[in-house]
């Protein structure tokens, strides 16, 4: 089954040139309004870690990092898949407190992606993370804080449509909150990825909570790495992307795993050998600040505002035949 689509009668609103301007453009217009909104520092990200640190983040735990061996070190790096833990125990390493954090424009492999008008084998995020107290570990705080990530985008996008008026997306700021138990109770008889897609039809900005635990189906909404984010305060930022007629995670969010919130869910991962790692043993020492953050995608935000049917024409990466024939004539790769 062909797994590219190609909206009938698309043709995107920017032409090549244009469009790199562009992307340029909603960059530095994103990154000024999110760091006033979350009072966030920019500070440098590594492209690889230690294998040995348990620093990278296993996504949903199949997939595979990226690994090469360093002679120097006599032992191997690993590309990261994002920076969920590194970020945090940065916060403490440079010193900062609370109400302040910082964000890192990372780039990163993840091989084992499935290609498709929406992911790519190479993800650019916004990676961030913000100091927070144990009184801010609330659910009225973390929805506060994806308040402030979507008033930065509505104010990106209209930034975007001034300077380009043929773009003509709009980010609408009243968002809807929804746990995954909710949508699952709404529509049971659908699979995951169809709820997302018929709750979000409905309600174009929608945050999902609760991601990661069992739901009563006794199948989680999404896979969620057990060691960072805590699974009932977290969730996925998405919005409904028109040229393809459907719901576009933007961001994963959360609250940050205390110690005991990083006990009970390691167990129930069936992940307790993770406690060896230098990271997993700071939290559970109480060592590290208590944190909020997440990821925002760069080409999927460029994609989403630039009204673009395939992630490939806002980020140059690789692509099988299937893909490279099926935008021939249609979209223009990069």
């Amino acid at each position: 089954m062909e797994k590219t689509i190609i909206p009938k009668g698309y043709k995107s609103t920017l032409n090549i040139y244009d469009t790199q301007t562009a992307i340029g453009f909603i960059k530095r217009c994103f990154e000024e309004a999110l760091t006033g909104s979350l009072k966030l520092k920019r500070v440098s990200a590594p492209l690889f870690v230690d294998e040995r640190s348990g620093l990278n983040d296993n996504l949903s735990g199949s997939e595979r990092p990226v690994t090469f061996d360093v002679p120097a070190l006599e032992d191997n790096g690993e590309v990261v898949h994002s920076l969920a833990k590194w970020k945090r125990v940065a916060l403490k390493q440079y010193d900062f407190h609370s109400g302040n954090g910082l964000y890192a424009d990372m780039n990163a492999i993840r091989r084992d992606e499935e290609l498709d008008n929406l992911h790519s084998i190479y993800v650019d995020q916004w990676d961030w993370e913000r100091v927070i107290t144990k009184e801010q570990r609330t659910m009225a705080y973390l929805k506060e804080t994806v308040q402030g990530l979507v008033n930065a985008m509505s104010e990106t996008a209209s930034r975007l449509h001034t300077k380009y008026p043929s773009v003509h997306t709009a980010i609408d700021t009243n968002i809807a909150f929804v746990t995954s138990q909710e949508l699952a109770d709404l529509y049971p008889d659908l699979t995951s990825k169809e709820r997302e897609h018929a709750y979000v039809k409905e309600n174009t900005t929608t945050f999902i909570l609760q991601i990661g635990d069992i739901l009563k189906n006794g199948q989680p909404h999404d896979n969620r790495s057990p060691d960072y984010d805590d699974w009932s305060l977290n969730g996925d930022l998405l919005f409904w992307h028109e040229p393809l007629q459907c719901a576009m995670e933007l961001s994963s969010m959360g609250i940050r795993v205390d110690d005991k919130a990083l006990l009970e869910q390691l167990e129930k991962a069936n992940a307790n050998a993770r406690l060896k790692y230098p990271y997993h043993q700071q939290v559970i020492n109480q060592e590290l600040p208590l944190t909020i953050g997440g990821g925002i995608g760069q080409s999927r935000m460029c994609m989403l505002l630039l009204e673009k049917a395939h992630i490939g024409e806002v980020q140059v990466s690789l692509w099988d035949e299937e893909t490279i024939n099926a935008c021939r004539g249609n979209i223009s790769l990069l």
